[in-house]
């Protein structure tokens, strides 16, 4: 016998499973496994599936249902996933001159709506790409969930290209005029529709992501893959524009 994972034969027995099979360890590696097991490692294609499936408004049940993997090992791999995910916007360079970004916040929450998570966005209104994302994380009530702080944060996620060059169309929250620079700072109604492409990608995600729909039994209950999951998303969103 050897070791699935090194090859070595250098194998001991370490005890039953919970179903009375023989396991054994490899001294080598320390991987333990059993002899002819009736559940085989998910292979690349079903992992490529579920990245995609993951994209858009589905559970993690209807996902086990398409791909046959179990609840268990897919909430595993969902919160690894969600947890190596960069949490920092990937943009192509831009030159200093005229730029324009649009900004805006929804809102969301996990657990309970009780629990409210403001999302923080700004998209590049020429290349349509999110420059900018903060998730603000807040116990507070409304009105402080969407402070000037929350703001802040937005505006030093951006790229330093946009800080110094930007025109920033946002609605008339207070926020942003507490934070944006004054001569760069331009509040509009969703009338003048110098706003209108960040609202679109608001829909966008609430459409592709399941855990954002106001009314659905897939939101999120583990804040870490709240987060996880939205940039998951960005990312995947932008790379579809270079694409």
């Amino acid at each position: 016998m050897n070791c699935p994972k090194c090859n070595s034969d250098n194998i001991v027995k370490n005890g039953h499973t919970h179903y009375g099979k023989q396991r054994f360890k490899c001294h080598n590696c320390g991987r333990q496994f059993v002899e002819s097991p009736t559940r085989q490692p998910v292979d690349l294609s079903t992992r490529e599936l579920i990245d995609k499936l993951l994209l858009e408004r589905v559970s993690l049940r209807a996902i086990t249902r398409v791909t046959g993997v179990s609840l268990r090992w897919l909430q595993y791999y969902v919160n690894q996933k969600y947890y190596q995910v960069p949490k920092s916007v990937e943009v192509t360079k831009k030159k200093p001159g005229r730029l324009i970004i649009q900004m805006d916040e929804m809102w969301s929450y996990v657990g309970s709506k009780e629990n409210k998570e403001w999302i923080w966005l700004a998209i590049d209104a020429t290349t349509r790409e999110i420059v900018g994302v903060y998730i603000g994380v807040s116990e507070a009530p409304l009105k402080e969930a969407r402070s000037s702080q929350s703001a802040k944060q937005l505006w030093l996620s951006l790229p330093p290209v946009y800080r110094q060059c930007a025109i920033c169309y946002t609605d008339f929250w207070e926020s942003y005029e507490q934070i944006l620079p004054s001569t760069r700072h331009k509040p509009v109604g969703k009338d003048s529709g110098k706003t209108s492409y960040i609202e679109r990608f608001n829909n966008t995600l609430r459409q592709r992501v399941g855990r954002l729909v106001r009314k659905t039994l897939s939101f999120s209950k583990m804040l870490d893959n709240h987060i996880g999951a939205i940039w998951y998303f960005v990312h995947h969103y932008n790379a579809q524009l270079r694409s």
